[in-house]
């Protein structure tokens, strides 16, 4: 049964990787995808949808992994990099390198790195006391965020000149992502995967708890430390080319534990195609369902996931 239902979830990734190829502005059936298109859809398909679709689901991928890891390393099954503050720590970073260095495409993922991890060590800090609490997590979280949140507000009003795009940048978007956009994020993207999805056995044991952790001879600090610089690795590279886009990481790992189980040996790679799925649908109605007006996917998330969360919220207290 399992594995049907991981089936699905695949083809849930490919048809909405589909999906968004044929929706826009202008129509492409799947038939012309597959056979002979004129010039014009070609360079639609080519160097608009396809770069866009293909963003839309690295990023999908990432943040859902991100949420996936630090919901397990922080014992908190509401942990997010948008709510708990790395993300904002990523932009922060990444948007100061971008104003010293202009658009250094190589030079402002390893910054967002550096600012992620530097939140996600500041927030783990801010909450331990004789271990951790999810309450103290989601507390330090939203207030590391909102610190880190004023510092991005104010780079963006005191130099608005040199950032452009700010405002869908806040709230996350794929508008005009292109190839460079995948050069950029595919590295980054191939590398975090494959070492969460080596780090799944090391994810299981944490959820038997710290001492019997220790027990079977796992360095629980050493292993959270790590597992904390693989999330903070994909929330900034996706960050660094879509901005702020929230409550993927909430929302997709707990929708591939209900269907899935909670081994992460396939609920890894469940909420990366999920999440994959997830991003690219919800950018292909938020571009098409106010035509021609483009809604950022960032807000049709936030809509989406802020009654997620208020759930979680409820259920957990």
């Amino acid at each position: 049964m399992r594995t049907i239902k991981f089936s699905l979830i695949c083809a849930a990734a490919v048809a909405g990787f589909f999906f968004s190829l044929m929706n826009g502005s202008v129509e492409i059936p799947l038939t012309q995808i597959f056979g002979e298109l004129d010039e014009t859809k070609r360079q639609i398909l080519m160097n608009i949808r396809l770069p866009r679709t293909i963003v839309a689901m690295l990023v999908g991928v990432n943040l859902s992994l991100s949420g996936a890891i630090l919901q397990a390393v922080m014992k908190n099954p509401l942990a997010d990099p948008h709510i708990i503050g790395i993300s904002s720590g990523a932009g922060l970073f990444g948007i100061f390198v971008m104003m010293i260095f202009g658009d250094a495409g190589i030079l402002v993922t390893p910054a967002a790195f550096i600012g992620a991890m530097l939140a996600a060590t500041l927030i783990y800090i801010l909450a331990w006391k004789d271990g951790i609490r999810p309450i103290r997590v989601i507390l330090a979280g939203v207030a590391v965020s909102a610190f880190l949140g004023a510092g991005i507000s104010a780079l963006l009003i005191f130099y608005s000149d040199k950032v452009h795009g700010a405002l869908l940048w806040m709230v996350g978007g794929l508008s005009a992502r292109s190839w460079q956009h995948v050069e950029i994020l595919l590295p980054y993207s191939i590398a975090g995967t494959l070492l969460t999805f080596l780090s799944a056995r090391h994810l299981n044991v944490l959820q038997l708890g710290d001492e019997v952790a220790t027990g079977l001879g796992v360095r629980v600090n050493l292993v959270r430390t790590i597992l904390t610089a693989i999330a903070a690795l994909l929330a900034a590279s996706a960050v660094c080319v879509v901005g702020l886009l929230g409550f993927v990481g909430l929302i997709v790992p707990h929708t591939a534990r209900l269907i899935l189980g909670s081994d992460y040996k396939i609920l890894l790679p469940g909420a990366a195609f999920l999440g994959a799925a997830v991003v690219t649908i919800s950018d292909t109605f938020a571009r098409t369902i106010f035509a021609p007006t483009e809604l950022p996917v960032g807000i049709l998330m936030a809509m989406l996931g802020a009654p997620f969360f208020l759930y979680l919220l409820r259920r957990e207290l």
